[in-house]
């Protein structure tokens, strides 16, 4: 009876000409969504980042728009200001935690140490609830609207959408600093410190969650191409198959918790969606799609010797930027860790129509149970 009246629901959903108008979004993640946390707070974005819709850079690790700025514009809202960015930033629409290089787990020596963001989930919970009291404490304060124009209203925060994406950077920290094994028997812990921020968001009164799992780590060039696949140990794509048995391994748990979490937080609507998937049937099906060599990154050069993107190396006694490609529109990768503006739009147009989600309701028809 409960699958009948699940399914019921989800046609009746899907059916209705109703679109929820969501008054803003709060994003917390990594640099998969990251829109300028990172680059306000320790080092700016150089050129060429940017150079494909911003024309210069703009906080965002790619040549142009991430996955999050065409939700933005689907929802018909503005691209998210990073909270962390002081300069000219409006949070009327909503906020961006997301941080490049953070992680699920809490941020401790040993991560930092190797690289990785000390603003990791638990940094930007607090974040969050930093500008959700101090919104409030505004708006009791003062009615001056040259005081409240640029903050959320203190009623919108519970009719918000609170995206999730976070993951990869746990599992990359843990590939490098430990085995394979050690990763998997990881996963349980970590998903449980991801779904407790899901409680804790709604304790603080998020109601409408939109929690992307983790893309194929094993397909991304600056893997493939500094660690080529050991014999047997390559997928028929050519990405580094038990890398990417660690990522589906971590999204099963948290499809799994996700599940769970929907019987306990009654007053919310979870909506789990796969990215990975849409990453790998793009990478999988590069040149069906338009794409060159999905292992080949637009900007910088790794291989036989590596220049980064929009940093300078000294190679064989000559100094050689890490350029840009002619034309990033035709690559997957902007940089060997991140995807290009043009991959970007492809992905997100293959999860905004509701196929890869679950439960599968396009994002401009989801209704709130509130």
């Amino acid at each position: 009876m409960a699958v009948a009246i699940s399914v019921l629901l989800v046609a009746s959903l899907l059916g209705s000409s109703r679109a929820c108008h969501f008054p803003a979004i709060y994003s917390l993640g990594d640099s998969n969504s990251d829109t300028g946390s990172v680059s306000a707070t320790f080092s700016r974005v150089r050129p060429p980042y940017g150079e494909t819709f911003f024309g210069k850079p703009a906080g965002r690790c790619s040549d142009g728009r991430l996955i999050i700025d065409f939700i933005a514009n689907q929802l018909k809202l503005p691209f998210l200001s990073s909270y962390l960015d002081a300069i000219e930033s409006n949070f009327s629409h909503g906020a961006n935690f997301a941080a490049s290089g953070s992680t699920i787990e809490p941020a401790d020596g040993t991560l930092i140490g190797a690289g990785f963001n000390p603003l990791s989930l638990d940094i930007q919970l607090l974040q969050f609830q930093q500008l959700k009291e101090r919104t409030n404490e505004l708006y009791d304060q003062a009615k001056n609207p040259d005081v409240t124009d640029r903050l959320p209203r203190p009623e919108e925060f519970s009719k918000a959408l609170y995206m999730l994406d976070c993951g990869q950077n746990d599992l990359y920290y843990g590939l490098v600093t430990t085995t394979e094994q050690q990763v998997k028997a990881s996963i349980p812990n970590i998903i449980s410190q991801f779904a407790t921020a899901i409680e804790k968001l709604y304790q603080q009164g998020a109601r409408m969650f939109w929690i992307q799992n983790t893309g194929p780590i094993g397909c991304l060039p600056i893997i493939v191409i500094n660690s080529p696949p050991k014999p047997g140990n390559a997928d028929q794509t050519g990405c580094i198959k038990s890398y990417n048995e660690l990522a589906q391994e971590f999204n099963k748990q948290l499809k799994d918790r996700v599940s769970q979490l929907r019987t306990k937080l009654h007053a919310a609507r979870l909506t789990y969606v796969d990215i990975y998937s849409a990453k790998y049937s793009l990478i999988s099906e590069a040149h069906k799609h338009g794409f060159v060599n999905p292992f080949i990154n637009c900007c910088g050069h790794f291989g036989d010797y590596r220049v980064e993107c929009g940093k300078s190396a000294v190679v064989n006694g000559t100094e050689i930027f890490g350029a840009s490609c002619s034309d990033p529109s035709k690559h997957i990768s902007w940089d060997g860790v991140h995807y290009t503006e043009a991959a970007n739009n492809w992905v997100a147009n293959r999860i905004l129509d509701g196929s890869l989600l679950d439960p599968p309701i396009p994002i401009t028809k989801l209704v709130s149970k509130v």
